[in-house]
């Protein structure tokens, strides 16, 4: 890890251990980008700039400043001055004029990571050999006076470059951000492919690949949250990129709201990648003296294909963004009740499944929807966060002690953002609610959002849900968010400040976890929106696992776990064994299947566990005790794409490998049996190629280098949804 400046050529360098980033100056004020890729010691790269020194002889090979601004591979591109492409930043002066041009003003090299005032923000660890080092370049536009940094963060034990960008006005007149991205990146098209994640609800984060193309390639949400329908993540791949082989451009925000990521390629064959908030409707006020902070996005380069770029994500989030004491803990495998019971439950049923799931070695009861206000459905009493007492009718406290006498924690489900328009508090302050005035407000599932830019009203609705917890011995807590957000519009901003709207909202939902974990810090919190909704990056700084999605279904989820293990470690990936026809889809499968499906993740239960058979029961028990067994290797270990269902159509493997490399663990899933054919070869990764391994369970025992190259023999399975856990061993190492 080092930053290095190299004043007289005007070059600006970061290396992480295996990659080198580049920047230089044209004519002493223009920042453009030189290179992202393998580690070079050689920083000599101003030719990329494809610019001469002086600002007369740019011009002239240019023929003209237009041609120059709008060819030039620019580290950080505004709009205004010549440059036709999607710009990193557009700013409106207070005489409407959008022109802005920025030239390179000075740099600061610190030490140690800065954090984001109200946001998530990736962070320094403090394990020896998590050190951080951050290069702050200053640009500045004279005529508007403002100055704006550019941030680039790297870390001591990972590839990931941390981008960020600060905007200041240093003048006497206001400006306004219209367009504010976290990252922007040209270079040289290389025959690009773009990946990006794509799903609805129940059928989150599928990847697609296609080909780059000339124009804009933009995704993107103006959902008021990330969604289900795109996620944070682009990538950009060599043709013919897999797993070991190809090289990877990637980008993911840690941010929880509206975002744009997008890949632009033009006619001179240039790329232009960035990523940042979305700027549909939005627009920023900064009056004099004022600064504005963006969300970060994370850049990784891989040489070698999606598995490095998988675990230098992987890597970085454990070490440098979780911050649950819960990272490196196993995680109680929790029963929930809400495909149990939906909301027919009352206090001596939950009881009676805290009985069972006792005898089957379950150490958790997690209450969901249906505990408070009259709810009996979901048409009433969202925001009023106080006891159903026709339900809990011992009270809550009494039934948590009943709970946690069994032997079993107790957690419990809220949906914090939301009220009903048939709840004693939207009577009370319909004005709380977002709307805009006159107009019918839209309904989404029964319910409407709370104005969280109000500081009244996230005081209000903190002190509703922490009064709660602080009333029972309750230890997780699911924080749920089932709709997107329109009307936009708040009795607390002005005019001049509605295009603020999205943005604040989201640092009010960061603000509510915060004070949750301030005064609660041994809370498991997992966060949920319509299942996986708002997985993303910037909610794993408050929560160590987040409900992947609302279909549980083990096919179903081998796409869905995919595309999330893509970036987001195993350990974050809420998992449970479903109810059996299941209730999204109606697929029967083997009990064994949802389990290893769910192994995979923070493991637990989605069923009424009252009502299986004695054979059920017993395969409950040993699949806890194969959590107990494997789960530390899962949470820990390093994660490998061995076969794709979503490529072959036939089946499913992913292998998890220890960070000693002893011993590795390996989920096949046959979702399609065929008569009269081979085994299926798997070719492993991850091993120590000079180890010898025994298959647990067998007398087989295999070399590392054998099971990667040739692979393991994997026999047919009879019947679909077949599936296997194969323990590999080292011996005596």
């Amino acid at each position: 890890m080092e930053i290095q400046v190299f004043e007289q050529e005007g070059i600006f360098q970061l290396n992480t251990e295996h990659t080198t980033y580049l920047m230089g100056l044209a004519d002493g004020k223009y920042l453009g980008h030189l290179y992202y890729g393998r580690r070079m010691q050689d920083h000599e790269g101003r030719y990329l700039l494809r610019a001469k020194d002086s600002a007369q002889e740019v011009y002239k090979r240019y023929r003209d400043k237009i041609n120059f601004m709008d060819s030039f591979h620019f580290e950080y591109p505004v709009s205004g001055t010549g440059d036709f492409r999607d710009p990193g930043l557009r700013v409106r002066d207070e005489g409407g004029y959008r022109v802005c041009e920025l030239h390179y003003a000075g740099y600061e090299i610190l030490d140690g990571k800065p954090a984001l005032k109200g946001m998530p923000a990736t962070f320094a660890g403090k394990q020896v050999g998590q050190a951080a080092k951050t290069l702050v370049i200053v640009l500045r536009d004279e005529v508007l006076k403002l100055k704006i940094e550019l941030r680039y963060s790297i870390f001591e034990d990972n590839d990931a470059i941390i981008r960020s960008v600060v905007a200041v006005n240093e003048g006497e007149k206001k400006l306004y951000l219209e367009r504010i991205l976290s990252a922007c990146m040209d270079m040289d098209n290389d025959g690009f492919d773009r990946i990006s994640l794509h799903g609805c609800w129940a059928r989150e984060r599928h990847i697609q690949a296609v080909k780059l193309g000339q124009g804009r390639h933009v995704i993107g949400s103006v959902r008021g949250e990330s969604s289900h329908y795109v996620h944070p993540f682009l990538a950009l791949t060599t043709a013919g990129t897999s797993q070991k082989m190809g090289e990877v451009y990637a980008m993911n925000f840690i941010y929880s709201g509206n975002f744009l990521a997008e890949a632009e390629l033009d006619h001179r064959d240039s790329v232009r990648m960035s990523m940042g908030l979305h700027p549909d409707g939005f627009e920023w006020v900064l009056a004099p003296g004022e600064r504005f902070e963006t969300p970060e996005a994370v850049l990784v380069y891989s040489a070698a294909g999606l598995g490095p770029m998988t675990r230098t994500f992987h890597s970085l989030y454990r070490n440098h963004l979780i911050r649950s004491k819960y990272l490196h803990k196993k995680r109680p495998i929790l029963i929930n009740n809400w495909e149990a019971t939906y909301f027919d439950f009352d206090d001596d049923k939950l009881v009676a499944i805290a009985e069972q799931a006792k005898k089957l070695g379950i150490e958790m009861l997690v209450m969901d929807d249906g505990w408070f206000g009259k709810r009996d459905g979901d048409e009433c009493a969202l925001g009023d966060w106080t006891v159903n007492e026709n339900k809990i009718r011992c009270g809550l406290k009494a039934l948590v002690e009943r709970v946690n006498a069994l032997g079993l924690k107790f957690g419990i489900w809220f949906e914090p953002e939301m009220v009903s328009p048939d709840s004693d508090l939207y009577r009370a302050h319909p004005d709380w609610a977002i709307q805009a005035p006159g107009r019918e407000l839209t309904m989404g599932r029964h319910q409407y959002v709370l104005d969280l830019t109000r500081q009244e009203v996230v005081d209000y609705v903190y002190e509703s849900v922490a009064s709660v917890i602080r009333s029972a011995n309750i230890e997780y807590v699911k924080w749920d968010m089932n709709r997107q957000l329109t009307d936009l519009g708040s009795f607390g901003l002005d005019a001049e400040h509605m295009g603020e709207f999205s943005h604040r909202y989201v640092l009010g939902v960061y603000q509510l976890q915060e004070r949750l974990l301030q005064e609660f810090p041994d809370l498991l919190l997992e966060n949920c929106s319509g299942g996986g909704g708002r997985f993303d990056a910037g909610m794993l700084y408050y929560s160590p696992q987040i409900w992947t999605s609302d279909d549980m279904d083990p096919i179903e989820r081998l796409s869905i776990q995919e595309g999330t293990e893509l970036m987001y470690p195993l350990s974050t990936m809420g998992a449970h064994v479903c109810v059996c026809p299941n209730h999204s889809v109606g697929r029967v499968t083997p009990m064994e299947t949802r389990a290893y499906v769910a192994l995979a993740g923070t493991f637990g239960y989605e069923l009424d566990i009252t009502k299986l058979t004695e054979e059920e029961k017993e395969k409950a028990i040993g699949f806890n005790q194969l959590y107990h067994r494997y789960n530390d290797l899962v949470r820990e270990g390093e994660y490998y794409r061995i076969a794709s269902y979503r490529e072959n159509g036939m089946y499913d493997c992913w292998q998890v490998v220890s960070q000693d490399r002893t011993e590795s663990l390996v989920t096949y899933v046959q979702v399609r049996f065929e008569t009269d054919q081979n085994s299926r070869r798997l070719k492993l990764d991850g091993l120590d190629p000079k180890t010898r391994y025994r298959l647990e369970g067998t007398q087989e025992v295999y070399s590392g280098e054998m099971l990667m190259n040739a692979g393991f023999l994997q026999e047919m399975i009879f019947g679909d949804y077949g599936s296997r856990l194969l323990h590999f061993v080292a011996e005596n190492r």
